[in-house]
């Protein structure tokens, strides 16, 4: 039976946030003949002729060295080239719709089980397969030439070549304050620090395995997992180059994994012309998203969304027991984040008004949520409550009988709503004037990605 499974490029959405491709600037590839020996005396098929403009010098064996690890074919259709966006795949023939354009084995893949059994052994389960993939990354950095993945290694980005917003100054992360992307951003930061934490802990007694190793070491792997792994049945895999394929948020090319031939492959969308750059999609993932994991957004994503989080007021009288009612219908209002305590809940706005101008409406979450929050006396709460557990379990899931606690409700959305345009628009108006000359290249193509970013609550 043939077991096909669709897996969206790593990382998942992040809970119920709005939150999981210019990327290669890559480094040199190590070729040397007796680092790559044959495998089931297997040759690739000689490399096609590319325009001087796609050419990339650094790339032009790496297939070559992955098919003979593998010891059968990758592809025969792609090869590595230059684009705007740096590194991408091209068509080097013609590919016809429904061609599988790849094909990479699950032997040439890199998953946390690749970690030595002595290191694996070391770490419980609160260690994340993304952390114990980023292990494993900075062990075979570490081992250099030495290691059997160095030509793949090597051409992963530097720290630097990379444009997470993890990696953004302050200066650059006040660029997107008004944005949930900011926040998210803290608590990733946050959260990469604890895993460092807890390995280096659990490592204490062999130091030699990271020793040197330093946080920064570690974010920087940690956001190639983040970045380039996709999910599979193994947690997640690195999988060495599909993930120079860019993407493309309305492309139908997605990767595939075929459990049964243990292979990972990608069926083209559409026909290609020779040397035309062939494009799939990551998931249909929102600027912020994008941001946030690949550093990277795609201006007028047809994907994109706002998130917009509201708080219990903490003068509010009825606020443990609205608290209270929100947890046990499903609505969780208390997160934690380094010292940040949040007592509200995040809602996701995709489209208000379609382009027919048939408005969508608000998440029916949201309106729940004003619902609960203009409710002035423990009966009401009451019998919200009752209304629940009689009908479908959610909570204020039809409009409230007093109708002008109705128009309270959706007055509080109004003027949530109409302050945080007020806060985007202001914030993108800061960033118009046009950057200096004397202004580094970093700088400006980050603050863009913010302007981008900020674009998306204007016109939902």
């Amino acid at each position: 039976m043939l077991a096909c499974v669709f897996f969206s490029k790593y990382p998942q959405m992040l809970s119920r946030s709005c939150f999981i491709n210019p990327r290669r600037s890559l480094l040199q590839l190590f070729t040397t003949a007796h680092r790559f020996p044959e495998k089931l005396n297997f040759s690739s098929s000689p490399a096609p002729e590319v325009p001087l403009n796609h050419l990339d010098d650094e790339c032009v064996d790496f297939l070559r060295w992955l098919e003979r690890k593998a010891g059968v074919e990758i592809s025969s259709k792609l090869y590595i080239g230059k684009s705007a966006y740096g590194r991408s795949l091209f068509a080097s023939k013609s590919i016809q719709t429904g061609e599988c354009i790849l094909r990479v084995p699950y032997n040439v893949q890199i998953a946390p089980d690749n970690l030595l059994p002595k290191v694996a052994s070391l770490l419980d389960n609160e260690v994340g397969n993304v952390a114990k993939l980023a292990i494993v990354i900075l062990i075979e950095q570490k081992r250099g030439q030495e290691s059997e993945w160095a030509p793949y290694i090597s051409c992963l980005p530097r720290p630097g070549e990379m444009h997470s917003t993890i990696f953004w100054s302050k200066s650059e992360l006040d660029m997107i304050h008004q944005s949930t992307v900011y926040q998210e951003t803290i608590k990733e930061k946050y959260q990469i620090e604890k895993d460092f934490l807890k390995i280096k802990s659990a490592l204490d007694h062999s130091p030699e395995i990271l020793d040197g190793i330093t946080l920064e070491d570690f974010m920087h792997a940690y956001a190639l997992v983040r970045s380039r792994a996709w999910g599979s049945t193994r947690g997640v895999s690195l999988i060495p180059f599909a993930d120079f394929s860019n993407h493309d948020g309305v492309s139908e090319a997605f990767l595939l994994n075929d459990e049964d031939k243990q292979v990972s492959e990608v069926i083209a969308d559409r026909n290609f012309a020779p040397h035309e750059e062939v494009l799939i999609r990551y998931g249909k993932f929102s600027n912020a998203t994008l941001l946030l994991e690949f550093g990277f957004v795609v201006p007028h994503n047809i994907h994109d969304q706002v998130q917009i989080h509201i708080d219990v007021p903490n003068h509010d009288f009825l606020g443990e027991m609205k608290l209270d009612i929100l947890r046990r219908h499903h609505l969780p209002t208390t997160r934690y984040a380094n010292d940040f305590k949040f007592s509200g809940d995040s809602f996701i706005i995709k489209e208000v008004r379609s382009a027919r101008g048939k408005g969508k409406g608000l998440p029916q979450s949201l309106r729940a949520f004003a619902r609960v929050l203009c409710c002035n006396s423990s009966q009401d709460l009451i019998d919200l409550a009752m209304e629940a557990e009689q009908n479908d379990g959610r909570l204020a899931r039809c409009p409230l009988k007093n109708s002008s606690r109705e128009i309270q409700a959706h007055e509080i959305l109004l003027s949530r709503i109409s302050q945080l345009i007020e806060e985007y628009n202001v914030s993108m108006k800061s960033l118009e004037p046009p950057v200096a000359a004397s202004v580094c290249k970093r700088f400006a193509l980050r603050r863009q990605m913010a302007l981008d970013l900020l674009t998306a609550f204007h016109y939902q």
